[in-house]
């Protein structure tokens, strides 16, 4: 039995497109939702995108399959903690990522700065364009016909919409999200799940690489004291050649637990001062419910500005991603110029578009084409569009 503030499924408010929810009687509308995310195009392409490193830099590297996998399981974990929607909860995880572009956040920063004149790119909002206009499976709509509790997450997972891009408020028109609230109480723990996957994957994923070591930790409160804990444990009896691989993974499993103790207790707190009697209540609370503590919140402040100085800005990560964001401009510079270039079923749609005059639509299916690239595949395109070598 689900808590009186969580989504309700006698409260689902459908889909765009009406579809009879009885003809799937073992599943409810959130579980038809993630097997269609599952099912997509755009989820099984994260499996070659990159998180922090490429996905040929190694092959036990996090990706942005592997990150949403992490991020739905811790997510679906304090959402059952706190009583709340799991199917819910889970979908809006799964999705959260799709529109991401190749090559991470240096793909994104390269496809914003090119796509400037004609409205801007961002992932998250790519995510809602995917799921209901981009993909391409079903023979009576465009996109997957999600429900409108999961669009509302994807909209809104990072709080209330206070500058909408102009697709977005044409979308709003047409099927209103409530973009001035905030979101269901399953869509704020799937965003804030997403800091912790991140913040303890790119962790393990750093030391893994070699970009971080352990004494680097030490400068950083919270990681410290669980290092401390991990050296103090009995490593006597385990091989040296394997020790560096169980310290990271005791150190990262500690981390993780401790985020998500204080963020569903702290959450607990909130939730009973504030006695949410339902879903809309909680959109109207006039805050976030879901969030650590203030000493969390400090010491998670401070994991994610270490990370960023040391890894994320580590000359190897740059090196990389100065190289990314220089073939991704270059595709949309050369398929923004002659869209005629692009593959046939992305071709047609941009000329359709270029012969009416709306050069911005033009550009945006340009944009949908790269952004729904895997890193393998753009580098690919990229050389097909820039090496004489290549014929096709």
């Amino acid at each position: 039995m689900t808590a009186p503030y969580a989504v309700q499924l006698e409260e689902a408010r459908g889909r765009f497109y009406s579809e009879v929810e009885a003809l799937s009687p073992f599943r409810s509308p959130w579980q038809r939702d993630r097997d269609r995310v599952l099912h997509s195009t755009g989820f099984k392409t994260l499996q070659y995108k990159t998180q922090v490193f490429l996905n040929h830099e190694g092959d036990f590297f996090r990706t942005r399959l592997t990150h949403s996998l992490e991020v739905a399981q811790i997510a679906r974990s304090v959402a059952r903690n706190l009583g709340v929607n799991e199917d819910l909860t889970e979908v809006i995880a799964l999705a959260h990522d799709l529109g991401h572009t190749p090559f991470g956040h240096a793909g994104e920063d390269a496809l914003a700065h090119a796509m400037k004149e004609w409205g801007g790119f961002d992932h998250n909002l790519q995510s809602l364009r995917l799921v209901t206009e981009v993909e391409s499976r079903y023979q009576a709509f465009d996109g997957l016909n999600l429900t409108w509790e999961t669009l509302e997450g994807l909209a809104k997972h990072n709080g209330p919409v206070k500058k909408p891009s102009s697709w977005l408020v044409d979308f709003d028109q047409a099927y209103p999200l409530k973009l001035t609230s905030y979101a269901s109480i399953e869509a704020q723990i799937a965003s804030i799940c997403d800091d912790i996957a991140y913040h303890g994957h790119d962790l393990d994923d750093g030391l893994r690489a070699g970009l971080l070591k352990f004494e680097d930790l030490e400068e950083v409160p919270l990681l410290k004291t669980y290092l401390d804990e991990v050296r103090a444990l009995d490593w006597k009896k385990r091989d040296p050649v394997d020790r560096d691989q169980r310290m990271r993974h005791e150190l990262v499993r500690r981390v993780i637990n401790a985020l998500i103790s204080d963020l569903t207790e702290n959450s607990l707190l909130t939730l009973k001062d504030l006695a949410p009697q339902s879903a809309d209540d909680v959109r109207y609370a006039g805050r976030a419910i879901i969030g650590f503590s203030m000493d969390m919140a400090k010491k998670n402040k401070e994991v994610r500005k270490f990370l960023y100085a040391n890894m994320y800005r580590h000359w190897r990560v740059l090196r990389m991603a100065r190289k990314a964001r220089k073939a991704l401009t270059e595709i949309f510079s050369i398929l923004g110029d002659d869209p005629r270039l692009l593959p046939s079923s992305w071709r047609e749609k941009a000329i359709m578009k270029q012969k009416t005059g709306d050069e911005t639509a033009c550009r945006r299916v340009v944009a949908d084409y790269i952004a729904s690239m895997s890193d393998r595949y753009a580098m690919e395109e990229h050389a097909r569009l820039t090496d004489l070598s290549i014929l096709v």
